[in-house]
């Protein structure tokens, strides 16, 4: 049976101490105190071969996590689980003790791409979310599963209305938009041109699509006039 406290020493078997320093850095919001240090790899090796079916619902029953390095891998079996409805109830479980960027964007679950119809009125409910992490991660999942096949200007049209007022709602937001600028350059430009966006998110989105090298160099020329 899962054990928390025999999980936790064998997880600081696997720690380093200048990840958990470099960690620290790029997570402002989680204390240093509750990293463990642990490389990706290493991470993502542990949780194949330590966790059963068994533990693994247990330990995603085993709320709130003390760790990051338990929150991560938290993420993961939600991103593994194969059943639609399972997958959902657990993410929603999840979020509320999602406390960073990192954390959230690494619940990426593959079983989500095919049910966009089910899960799209989730995603109107979490990003009408207080929590700003459950906001970000509704962003996510629209940048992640409906740019593609599944576009609608209506999409980002709902991103629009998202009172951003977090960096890492605004941020994500602002990926949004780059991402649907290389995809539908076209569809997505007037949110620009009509200045449909807050001036940071307007500003963000021109820098965030500047970075990325799949959009043409005439349309970053294009881009650039638009600043505010």
């Amino acid at each position: 049976m899962f054990d928390a406290e025999n999980l936790r020493r064998e997880l600081f078997k696997l720690s380093d101490e200048d990840y958990r320093a470099f960690q620290a850095k790029i997570v402002p919001n989680v204390t240093k105190e509750n990293f463990m240090g642990i490389r990706t790899p290493n991470l993502n090796r542990f949780v194949k071969e330590y966790f059963q079916a068994a533990d693994a619902e247990s330990f995603l029953n085993d709320l709130p996590h003390k760790y990051f390095e338990e929150n991560s891998i938290h993420a993961l079996l939600i991103s593994a689980l194969k059943d639609f409805g399972d997958c959902l109830n657990a993410t929603k479980n999840f979020l509320p003790y999602v406390d960073n960027w990192a954390t959230c964007d690494s619940i990426t679950p593959k079983i989500f791409k095919r049910h966009v119809t089910e899960l799209y009125a989730e995603i109107s409910t979490w990003l009408a979310s207080e929590h700003v992490y459950t906001v970000r991660f509704g962003l996510n999942m629209l940048r992640t599963f409906y740019l593609d096949e599944n576009f609608d200007v209506k999409y980002l049209e709902r991103v629009a209305a998202v009172e951003a007022r977090d960096y890492y709602v605004e941020m994500m937001a602002a990926w949004l938009f780059a991402t649907a600028l290389v995809k539908h350059f076209d569809a997505t430009i007037p949110f620009l041109t009509g200045r449909k966006l807050t001036p940071r998110l307007h500003n963000r989105t021109i820098r965030k699509a500047l970075e990325s090298r799949r959009i043409a160099a005439e349309q970053k020329t294009f881009l650039r006039g638009l600043r505010i």
